[in-house]
């Protein structure tokens, strides 16, 4: 055999020795994660069940056949584009796009979901659920394309692994797989070193440490206490903005240390993501946020915490635990190869100067990158929908104003309280203050829905000013809020920039010839009744013109 050869298997038997050296000193021997995973995959079913809960509430309305952007058209286009519609778009509406069928979809998801919380989990189980997410996440266009959307479908795959794929869950299971705690810890990294690099590169008010003194009042869904946390001093302001950087740009380096680095970087970002909580409202962004970081955390540390019924629990699992078999240690090392292979571009975009935020390179989702709040907002700006039940004349008509669930709306109406719970409507139209309506098709459909009292599109605001009836006219307006200052009555000042939208009614033929467009349904244009408002109905004006 050739000395060169013979150097070459030296060199290797040497550095493969130095890893496993360093794989015990960053994991030593008997640390396990029966607790870590006992604990995280209840903490995603409970992320799951909300995920679910929006679906079966909001799909229809706005993705279901008579929805604000309807599936079916989305998949149509797919499928006259590519020969092979089903790889390019992985869902199972390709079966059908009904709201019956979507109901049906999201509230299985939503069982599935509370029996993973009750702690029935299989890797079969987990399957089910991911696919059926993942069915409403392809094709939910716009109103799916949020950054903790793609973070589900890569945790929730990642969680197919924890158990047995068969039956018995994780009750009889061997401990899970080192690899798949490292596996966690580098989508954490991703998630959270993502939105450090974005917020360094992007606002300049993330260096001079300003983005705190607006970010509570421009944040898309501002809560009871951000008006009180943006009337902090500017010194708190910045001290926040430093222990920002500090938080997601230092403690992600923690997360390949040892096992005390890696507890406290955990602890460094479950208290950040505590701090999120208080300070808007972020869907479950923070709360699966903090599922991932239970992977920094194994048994001997988190024993201290449990009480004393989990504990002997998990002793009688532990006694009935059978050995990983050789079929699992394979699919978790195939699943650690592709992993590998698939985060060569997420790493790249996060050395990148041009870095962008909540993207996907594979079409499952299977390994993305992630970021948050590249840019602050100085100002905030509202779009508000209002209609009128008078026909245009000298008189001028009484316009009244459609409320949402949460975003601001009335200026004396407290902000609210929703995460880990999501109005998509609420969080879209914040998304349109900032572009032109010709961007924002949806919104010109929801107008043309409201116009005709259509149920579906009622169902995602807070109520009906016309208590049924169909409007005759509805504009947007475009307003400047603020929070008020202490001491003045209500929550919001907000002050009218102009038109958005201008007024349009039901017959209006362009209105008519761009739904025709957009191959949405054309309604029968309603009739008009001259009958009055009920007092309850009739409220404030909100506006005349």
């Amino acid at each position: 055999m050739p000395p060169r050869y013979i150097a070459r298997r030296g060199w290797a038997r040497r550095l493969l020795a130095a890893g496993r050296r360093l794989g015990e000193a960053l994991d030593p021997p008997g640390t396990e994660y029966r607790l870590t995973r006992w604990l995280f995959l209840r903490l995603l079913g409970l992320v799951y069940a909300i995920a679910f809960l929006v679906s079966a509430r909001q799909a229809g309305p706005l993705i279901g056949d008579e929805g604000l952007l309807p599936a079916r058209l989305y998949l149509d286009r797919a499928a006259a584009s590519t020969a092979a519609p089903w790889l390019e778009v992985p869902t199972l509406l390709w079966i059908s796009t009904s709201d019956g069928f979507l109901a049906g979809l999201a509230w299985l998801g939503f069982a599935g979901s509370l029996l993973l919380l009750a702690g029935y989990a299989s890797g079969l189980h987990l399957l089910i659920l991911w696919v059926l997410y993942s069915s409403f996440v392809n094709a939910g266009q716009v109103f799916y394309g949020y950054g903790w959307e793609i973070l589900t479908l890569e945790t929730g795959f990642l969680a197919v692994f924890l158990c047995p794929f068969g039956r018995g869950g994780w009750r009889h299971a061997a401990p899970p797989d080192r690899a798949l705690m490292w596996l966690l810890r580098w989508l954490l990294f991703r998630v959270i070193f993502g939105a450090g690099l974005i917020k360094l590169r992007g606002d300049p008010c993330w260096l001079d440490l300003t983005c705190l003194l607006h970010h509570y009042e421009t944040q898309p869904i501002p809560n009871p206490l951000s008006p009180y946390l943006h009337a902090l001093p500017g010194l708190v302001h910045r001290a926040g903005v430093l222990f920002n950087h500090l938080v997601e740009v230092g403690a992600p380096l923690l997360l390949f240390g040892t096992v005390r680095m890696r507890r406290l970087a955990g602890l460094l970002i479950v208290a950040f993501q505590g701090l999120l909580i208080a300070s808007g409202n972020l869907s479950w962004l923070n709360y699966l946020t903090i599922a991932l970081c239970l992977p920094c955390f194994d048994d001997a540390w988190l024993r201290r915490l449990a009480p004393r019924p989990l504990k002997a629990l998990l002793s009688r699992e532990e006694e009935a635990a059978r050995a990983p078999g050789r079929g699992r240690r394979l699919a978790v090392g195939a699943l650690t190869v592709a992993v590998v292979l698939l985060s060569a571009a997420p790493a790249a975009n996060m050395l990148s100067s041009r870095q962008v935020m909540n993207t996907s390179y594979d079409r499952l989702n299977l390994v993305n990158t992630y970021g948050a709040f590249g840019h602050v907002g100085k100002v905030r700006r509202e779009v508000v929908l209002l209609g009128t039940l008078d026909e245009p004349g000298p008189g001028g008509a009484v316009w009244r104003e459609y409320p949402f669930h949460c975003k601001p709306g009335d200026p004396s109406r407290r902000p609210c309280v929703v995460s880990p719970y999501h109005h998509r409507l609420d969080w879209q139209i914040w998304f349109a203050a900032m572009a032109d309506y010709r961007s924002q098709p949806w919104l010109v459909h929801l107008v043309y829905k409201l116009l005709h009292a259509d149920p579906g599109a009622l169902s995602l605001l807070a109520e009906d000013p016309f208590e049924g009836r169909p409007p005759r006219r509805i504009r947007a307006d475009l307003y400047e809020y603020g929070f008020a200052p202490p001491g003045e009555p209500g929550w919001w000042r907000r002050r009218r920039l102009g038109e958005y939208l201008p007024a349009l009614s039901a017959g209006d033929p362009a209105l008519r010839r761009v739904v025709e467009g957009f191959g949405w349904p054309l309604l029968p244009v309603p009739r008009q009744p001259p009958t009055a408002l009920t007092p309850k109905a009739a409220g404030c004006p909100c506006g005349a013109g």
